[in-house]
């Protein structure tokens, strides 16, 4: 894969869904919850009033509806701007 955002937007790969059970009842992909945290893959440089902070392999937490989802050699990313991320994980 050979994606290069722009400006002070990053490329995340979303965190997989977690499966939950319910009596035995699996619950469909349509019902799970959408996870809220993942890894950088892929940053832009930044702009020059917003120094990029993030870092490939940094893992995030991110907006509900954040970004826009795109899906590359079979898996799922998301971009958005750097403003949409609200923490870095430890």
């Amino acid at each position: 894969m050979n994606v290069k955002p722009l400006a002070d937007r990053v490329l995340i790969e979303p965190a997989a869904a977690e499966t939950k059970t319910v009596g035995g009842i699996i619950i469909p992909d349509t019902a799970k919850e959408k996870p809220l945290r993942g890894t950088v893959i892929a940053v832009g440089n930044g702009t020059k009033d917003e120094e990029m902070v993030l870092k490939v392999g940094d893992q995030v937490l991110y907006g509900k509806y954040a970004g826009t989802e795109l899906e590359l050699e079979g898996s799922k990313y998301l971009i958005m701007r750097q403003s949409d991320v609200v923490a870095i994980l430890g």
